[in-house]
């Protein structure tokens, strides 16, 4: 069947890969109001991150204070609203788009595809979406906190292909493999690629699938000559 949709991971697909030493800054931004080393913060978020990333923590603030509790602190008011302030703007700066994300986006529309994000994250791109350009570029979004599952979840993607008036045969996917998305896409039947980008082999991700042996693409605007082949 002719591809109709296009659907994209987030992190590390649309915007440049993260780093070990960025998520290393970010957290210690975020610790030090709270009075915690940044070693004891950033291994809070990544051990809470199944709980994060499926929105069971509830917003940032409850998150925070919850994690911070289990590391024996009940932080008061100014401390946990200043960690959230510089954990939110750090995180801002993850969702600036990489370079050719919007050219190829832009383009994609215009050849008359319907664009979907499908992507495993926290509170902080719920929270922000509307102000990201990236959401008057895309036709649907299904984000892991808001619905309470994860890649490779199935209902996941098949969710997406619903919101965007699609069957997931009639999809493609394209995701650096974080959270086993690309195996998860292919077995809703949609035909996933991954991008792996100059920077990938940096990027920092959860689960990533890096033994993944199917067909990969070297940059997103590569998106669109791989339509134009594509039966």
């Amino acid at each position: 069947m002719a591809v109709t949709a296009v659907v994209f991971d987030f992190f590390g697909t649309l915007t440049p890969s993260t780093p070990a030493g960025v998520w290393d800054d970010h957290a210690a931004r975020s610790a030090a109001p709270l009075g915690l080393p940044t070693g004891v913060w950033r291994a809070a978020l990544d051990s809470s991150f199944p709980e994060r990333a499926t929105g069971s923590l509830g917003d940032l603030a409850a998150t925070f204070r919850t994690l911070a509790r289990r590391n024996g602190l009940d932080p008061g008011d100014e401390a946990l609203t200043a960690a959230c302030a510089a954990r939110l703007a750090a995180q801002r700066e993850l969702f600036a788009l990489r370079a050719d994300a919007v050219p190829t986006l832009t383009e994609l529309r215009a050849r008359g595809l319907r664009l979907g994000v499908l992507s495993d994250c926290t509170a902080e791109l719920a929270e922000s979406w509307s102000q990201l350009p990236l959401a008057e570029l895309v036709d649907a979004r299904v984000l892991s906190c808001e619905e309470g599952r994860r890649k490779p979840d199935p209902e996941l993607f098949q969710l997406i292909a619903r919101r965007l008036g699609v069957a997931p045969q009639d999809c493609l996917y394209v995701g650096d493999g974080g959270g086993h998305e690309l195996t998860g896409a292919t077995a809703c039947g949609m035909r996933a690629f991954m991008l792996r980008a100059a920077d990938w082999a940096d990027n920092d991700a959860h689960s990533r699938e890096d033994d993944w042996s199917g067909p990969s693409l070297p940059s997103l605007s590569d998106v669109l000559s791989l339509l134009a082949r594509l039966p």
